[in-house]
């Protein structure tokens, strides 16, 4: 398997295959070889930083000779009129990477200044926000790590990480004790130690699951309130809990207050606006 590393590196090269293709023509019709210059990032709204070590590495994948003086990092709370970072090399250097540091740092900030705004909203209380694998396709790797920068916990990274028996898997499987038993024998003959997770959408599921035992967390897919509340009783400290489906920032903190120990939170990758920032000559 790939190191997040390795993932990055690979993710950079592709971004700027895609975005230079045979050569960026107006950076090279009008700007001499050897000019140098600076650019700024001047940060446009106020949020949370996120992607500055990766920005570093697109600049040093691309051109080496780039020299980066960063004023804030990832984390730091940034409001508008801050410059972040300043940038000296190539002119053509810093044409030709501002747009992918752009998109990537943009895209990171959002969301973890979006996070930040939901786990300030738990504030008080023993629940995590978790994200999902509601990812852009490419990018998981990198908005994962904005999720942890804006104070929120990374679920499972993929599908590899960890066992999420989900009501699919439950059905086709032909019930929760068929489907915990298969997971057990699967993971006895690979070897494998790996936390469980099973996904429960009543009551009756939720008796099914604690009668058969062998997971860690329940997942609690599309209860209300009122149910959340019931089911933690239930379950009653035996599993750590989660709650998920349909959770908003104006509902999320009546689910924490039902006591589960955790949130999931699709919108945190799927649907966040960028924060905005510019990349400008100083």
């Amino acid at each position: 398997m790939l190191s997040v590393e390795e993932l990055e590196d690979r993710l950079i090269d592709l971004s700027f295959a895609e975005d230079i293709g045979d050569g960026d023509h107006t950076t090279l019709c009008c700007i001499p070889e050897d000019a140098m210059g600076k650019s700024k990032l001047l940060i446009k709204e106020d949020g949370i930083l996120a992607g500055v070590e990766v920005a570093k590495k697109v600049f040093a994948r691309f051109d080496p000779t780039m020299q980066v003086e960063v004023f804030m990092g990832d984390g730091s709370r940034v409001k508008k009129g801050d410059v972040a970072m300043i940038v000296t090399g190539k002119v053509r250097s810093l044409l030709q990477t501002e747009r992918l540091m752009l998109n990537i740092m943009q895209r990171m900030s959002g969301i973890a200044t979006m996070t930040d705004r939901y786990v300030e909203r738990l504030k008080g209380t023993k629940t995590h926000v978790l994200d999902t694998r509601k990812t852009t396709p490419g990018m998981r790797m990198l908005e994962k790590q904005a999720v942890k920068i804006g104070g929120g916990v990374n679920h499972r990274i993929g599908l590899f990480d960890m066992i999420l028996l989900k009501d699919n898997h439950v059905d086709f499987s032909g019930g929760i004790k068929n489907a915990i038993t298969r997971c057990h024998k699967y993971l006895d003959e690979k070897g494998l130690k790996l936390k469980i997770e099973i996904e429960v959408r009543s009551f009756d599921e939720i008796r099914q699951v604690m009668e058969c035992g062998g997971v860690d967390r329940i997942m609690l897919d599309n209860f209300s309130v009122e149910d959340t509340r019931k089911a933690v009783e239930m379950i009653g400290g035996k599993y750590e809990t989660e709650s998920s489906g349909g959770i908003t920032f104006d509902t999320i903190r009546d689910y924490a207050e039902c006591g589960v120990d955790f949130v999931s939170v699709g919108a945190l990758t799927h649907s966040v606006k960028g924060l905005d920032m510019s990349f400008k000559a100083c």
